[in-house]
């Protein structure tokens, strides 16, 4: 979890979806975490570059819906790249039910909103940040979604 939450968005999605069964894993599970694992092993030497250009904050929403059939849950994801590189990101399960995959997209970018707004808080309070701060665009993959917004 620590890996995911300080350095590791690539595996957001596989540890959230995991740390759902902590309580009570299966053999499949522990076979995901060994799998999650050979692959932290494999890219140890990934990690995260900033290029310092550009210094303007943009964001990428996405959702998977219904992917637990057992709960109907969906799950949002989001990041958000500062100089080329990832400074926040998520993957977590959505805490309402959702009827389509465009519902699910909109519950995802409530999320990454609410993000951005956070993190455009932060960088107000930088005293070197540029002012005014320009607008955080936040990118979506549902032209549903895009069409609808």
């Amino acid at each position: 979890m620590y890996a995911m939450i300080s350095t590791r968005p690539d595996i957001a999605y596989a540890v959230g979806k995991l740390s759902r069964f902590t309580s009570n894993p299966s053999r499949h599970h522990w076979h995901a975490i060994t799998r999650v694992f050979k692959y932290l092993k494999g890219t140890m030497n990934y990690g995260l570059s900033y290029m310092g250009f550009p210094s303007v904050l943009e964001g990428y929403s996405d959702a998977s819906w219904i992917n637990n059939v057992e709960d109907s849950s969906s799950t949002s994801g989001w990041v958000f790249l500062l100089g080329g590189g990832a400074i926040s990101w998520a993957s977590k399960k959505q805490t309402c039910i959702t009827s389509s995959t465009m519902e699910s997209e909109f519950v995802a970018l409530a999320a990454a909103g609410k993000e951005a707004e956070w993190l455009r808080n932060l960088v107000y309070e930088i005293p070197i940040w540029p002012k005014p701060i320009s607008p955080i665009s936040i990118r979506c993959d549902s032209s549903a979604t895009l069409a609808k917004a």
